[in-house]
């Protein structure tokens, strides 16, 4: 019996190296497989996604073919709303979805570990977490990006409206506005379309792309005015002044909005935190009394 299991001690010694070896080099294979993305015209990318890059490129080249047409244009259009559109593509976000949720799990495998008290449910949960919180992340980055677009709007306007009436064509205003106007994405979005110009598309083509990328209703509004003027032959400075004296009005419209549903959101904080504490110092001494007294 000890010459069998000294026989399968040497054998294990023999083919575990070879078997870490041949796992390595089929892993090393498979991931040479993966082509490499070119970013020459790529914005560059965070340090956090550099760290785990190619692991995020594993997962879109062998997972991201499964996709359905539907999704990749839901997460192509989700990346540009949130600015993202020229950072990762949707077969690459599906790389990040699935990197995090692997991520996610490990961490709580390890906290699972150290608390001594294995659940499977706690895995699911951190996978599904995982999974989701990259595209709830991207969903609030679309929703302030919005929110910063609809605030400059009306300066960009004020800054075309004065470079056409000064005697500027539309697209050499656009170029005025991109170096004068203030920072933020609006100014990226105008940029886009000085590229997208320069590399021989239309004017208003390169403008309504833009609208279709940031998805407001004010900048839809802008686009499709300034189209109509210079269809019809009307003024476009003129036009663009207007449409900067309405977004002002509308941006404070809602804020006026904003500021009269403050006190309807207030209420739950206010019965739900505020008002049992204050209720508990004010009644705690009279209640002291009343005991005191009954006793």
């Amino acid at each position: 019996m000890s010459n069998y299991s000294h026989i399968y001690a040497v054998s294990a010694l023999i083919l575990l190296p070879l078997a870490i070896v041949v796992l390595v080099l089929g892993l090393w294979r498979v991931y040479t497989e993966v082509e490499r993305d070119e970013r020459e015209f790529m914005d560059p990318l965070p340090f956090r996604l550099r760290l785990i890059w190619p692991l995020i490129g594993f997962f879109a080249y062998y997972l991201g073919g499964l996709m359905r047409v539907e999704q990749v244009v839901s997460y192509n259009r989700l990346l540009a709303q949130s600015g993202q559109g020229f950072m990762l593509n949707a077969q690459q976000f599906l790389g990040l979805q699935i990197v995090q949720s692997i991520g996610s799990t490990i961490l709580c495998l390890v906290a699972i570990i150290l608390a001594d008290s294995f659940g499977w449910i706690w895995l699911l949960m951190a996978a599904v977490l995982g999974f989701l919180l990259p595209y709830l992340k991207a969903k609030e980055l679309g929703n302030k990006r919005r929110n910063r677009i609809v605030r400059q709007l009306p300066t960009f306007l004020d800054y075309l409206a004065m470079s056409v009436q000064a005697g500027t064509n539309f697209t050499g205003a656009i170029h005025h506005a991109v170096d004068k106007g203030p920072v933020g994405p609006l100014r990226e979005e105008m940029a886009k379309v000085v590229r997208d110009i320069r590399a021989g598309m239309g004017r208003f083509d390169a403008l309504r792309m833009m609208a279709d990328r940031i998805d407001v209703d004010a900048v839809n509004t802008f686009v499709n005015a300034v189209v109509q003027a210079e269809r019809t032959g009307a003024s476009v400075g003129e036009t663009l002044k207007a449409q900067a004296d309405q977004r002002r009005v509308e941006r404070f419209q809602l804020a006026e909005k904003q500021a009269m549903q403050a006190p309807v959101k207030l209420i739950l904080p206010l019965v739900a935190f505020i008002f049992p504490t204050t209720f508990l110092i004010i009644g705690f001494p009279i209640g002291m009394k009343l005991w005191e007294t009954f006793q």
